[in-house]
């Protein structure tokens, strides 16, 4: 299996050298808005333990992973009034996987709307600061 490389984007977001609009962090993960979101509200929970997926990711690692994501995904279609939720996890650039640190994407839905395509372009930081900002009310 290949080893981790802390110097993926997320663990250089989780060091504060690049960037990011949390919605979210404690010791054990960091919540983001997707820059280039698939829908209003879609985020992305990051465990802060050092593993490229799912496939080497530690039961501890995804025991307290889990419910933050539960967490995000119940406030994030709270805070858009969105019609269900989707969780989207990748391994291995095979399944999609571009960013090799373990990530969990909450998306949410609404019936009759189509998603953007991931990576179809970035949103400006002031609508993903207020997305941000709409979800941590629906936490409180």
């Amino acid at each position: 299996m290949t080893a981790y490389d802390d110097s993926n984007i997320f663990a250089r977001m989780m060091r504060g050298e690049i960037p990011a609009i949390k919605v979210h962090e404690d010791d054990a993960a960091m919540v983001i808005m997707d820059i280039m979101p698939e829908s209003k509200g879609h985020c992305l929970i990051i465990p802060k333990a050092p593993s490229r997926n799912i496939l080497d990711a530690s039961d501890e690692t995804l025991a307290v992973t889990i419910p933050i994501v539960a967490k995000i995904a119940r406030a994030a279609k709270k805070a858009f009034n969105a019609d269900g939720v989707q969780v989207i996890q990748f391994n291995e650039g095979a399944a999609g996987q571009t960013v090799y640190h373990l990530h969990f994407h909450v998306i949410p839905v609404y019936d009759g709307v189509a998603r953007k395509k991931h990576a179809a372009g970035e949103v400006d930081q002031e609508t993903l600061k207020s997305h941000a900002a709409a979800i941590k009310g629906a936490l409180a």
